[in-house]
């Protein structure tokens, strides 16, 4: 009986050492425990913002306005200004351009669906560069102007509710002007 419980101590601390190594530091892959509030840093503009990180959504979404399609060649894209307040509160209003990736649903209540536009989106996540898809809408009534779906989570970080700013805000990129 002493050999199954030892056997069953050292199984279980096996156990605990694999998953502890799927929560890593941001200086190796694998998955971070984040807050529900992170700061991300949009690229190439090199602005961090606050970010809440959603599983209760499936797409991210950022503040966008003035939101037009228009067509490049055969292609669809989409305009749009960016308004975010950054880190020390200030705004900043960028426009961009992006090819547009899909367009989605989201449910509002019961009997309402918005359609929204979603853009490919660089950004740092705990001091990790990345692309994720990003729904386009108006978040002025929300106190954070970006929200990480769980699309965006998925492999990267898994989520604690009583922890906030858990995470690096920017990669250690040299400055790039590329979309």
């Amino acid at each position: 009986m002493h050999c199954k419980k030892n056997y069953a101590r050292l199984l279980l601390l096996g156990c605990a050492c694999v998953t502890l190594s799927a929560f890593t530091s941001s200086a190796t892959p694998g998955k971070v425990i984040a807050g529900y509030v992170e700061k991300v840093t949009l690229m190439p503009m090199r602005i961090t913002v606050s970010a809440k990180l959603d599983t209760g959504a499936l797409t991210s979404s950022i503040h966008a306005q003035s939101i037009e399609r228009f067509k490049k060649g055969d292609e669809k894209w989409v305009r749009f200004t960016l308004n975010v307040k950054d880190s020390k509160d200030e705004s900043h209003n960028v426009q961009l351009e992006r090819p547009l990736v899909r367009r989605v649903k989201i449910k509002e209540d019961e009997d309402r669906h918005d359609s929204r536009l979603v853009v490919m989106l660089r950004l740092c996540f705990d001091g990790r560069p990345t692309k994720a898809q990003f729904t386009l809408n108006d978040r002025s009534n929300y106190l954070y102007p970006v929200l990480l779906g769980r699309r965006f989570l998925e492999g990267r970080a898994v989520v604690d509710p009583e922890l906030s700013f858990q995470t690096q805000r920017a990669c250690d990129l040299p400055v790039n002007t590329e979309s």
